[in-house]
């Protein structure tokens, strides 16, 4: 009797669990949101070498942007984590009628997918320059598993235009002076009119990256497995905190470990809560989501904070093809002076 492959046996275990976890979920009436996060935890769990990546900037893994919508008259977003601080100003697009407008801040979880789809696709091309007419759908629906409708691929593309319109300023503090760095993400974009509705947008068609933010992005881009991505999707706060584990957990003291009080972690991610009890309460509940498409992520959670530990990344160590330079993905190409928390 011929003996089975061990990676063909593994790929049948997987979509076995797979299939079991899809007809459980449905048996109990689970959202698809639902259903989603148990199918990739499961794909995860059985198949931890993950077949598609996405990248993220180390920065954006340790400062936040805003959860929600902070208003047509909030122009400047501050966040402060570490010895790094962002400030993020929203800018203005001409409207289909030719005339300069303001637009509001990106937010929400749609700006942080569109982030990880156009720093992934200038990584894989090595171009700054993006096609995203076209790519970005593309990317929606391979996340959700179906299409997105005409509502979802309009959000998507406003906060693009929201994106490409703001400024970026990175200040970092360190031995009594201060380095600040004046950039934008995005530094040209072709816009185009389209209808949804009956009503005009302009929606942008080619996007081409900052070339400060796009030489930084080559040297510090934190590799992502796509699966997690796709099952957090859904949330602001659980992005945020998986990419946070993503870059910082490997490079935690072995020994030592390191301890974050909740005030700190309050600081980082509490936007919106008025009670550190309150965030607390949720952000305990957003760990058991990213523990779920992170499992070998190492933490302990106490009443005074959390213990983190030392974890390999997400995605396991091989190598890389980043534009034409081979890197090893063990060591996510992290700044080695990035903030300690």
């Amino acid at each position: 009797m011929q003996k089975q492959d061990p990676l063909e046996r593994l790929k049948q275990i997987q979509e076995r669990e797979a299939r079991k976890a899809s007809t459980e979920s449905r048996s109990v009436g689970v959202s698809p949101i639902q259903r989603r996060m148990i199918s990739r935890s499961v794909e995860i769990r059985a198949r931890p070498i993950p077949d598609d990546l996405l990248y993220q900037h180390t920065v954006l893994c340790q400062t936040v942007l805003p959860f929600r919508d902070p208003g047509p008259e909030v122009r400047v977003w501050e966040r402060e984590q570490g010895n790094i601080s962002l400030l993020l100003e929203a800018g203005r697009t001409k409207d289909p009628y030719g005339h300069y407008v303001e637009v509001g801040l990106p937010f929400g979880p749609a700006v942080r997918l569109i982030l990880c789809h156009i720093n992934t696709e200038a990584l894989r091309t090595g171009s700054p320059t993006i096609e995203v007419k076209d790519s970005l759908t593309a990317f929606v629906q391979r996340l959700q598993g179906f299409a997105p409708n005409g509502r979802e691929v309009r959000k998507f593309k406003d906060q693009l235009v929201r994106l490409s319109a703001s400024t970026m300023r990175l200040a970092t503090s360190r031995g009594g002076h201060t380095l600040q760095t004046n950039t934008h993400i995005v530094r040209a974009f072709t816009l185009w009119a389209e209808r949804f509705e009956g009503e005009q947008f302009l929606a942008p068609q080619q996007i081409i990256l900052g070339t400060e933010y796009f030489e930084s992005l080559q040297e510090h881009a934190v590799p992502l497995d796509e699966r997690a991505v796709s099952a957090l999707a859904h949330s602001s706060m659980a992005l945020d905190v998986y990419c946070w584990l993503a870059q910082r957990l490997h490079r935690v003291d072995p020994v030592r470990g390191q301890f974050l009080a909740w005030v700190n972690l309050y600081e980082q991610f509490g936007q919106g809560y008025e009670r550190i009890r309150d965030f607390r309460r949720v952000f305990l509940d957003v760990l058991k989501l990213v523990k779920a498409q992170y499992p070998s992520a190492r933490f302990n959670t106490a009443k005074t904070g959390i213990m983190l530990g030392n974890s390999p990344p997400p995605v396991p160590s091989r190598v890389l093809v980043i534009g034409s330079r081979s890197l090893p993905a063990s060591q996510p190409l992290t700044s080695p002076k990035s903030p300690e928390s």
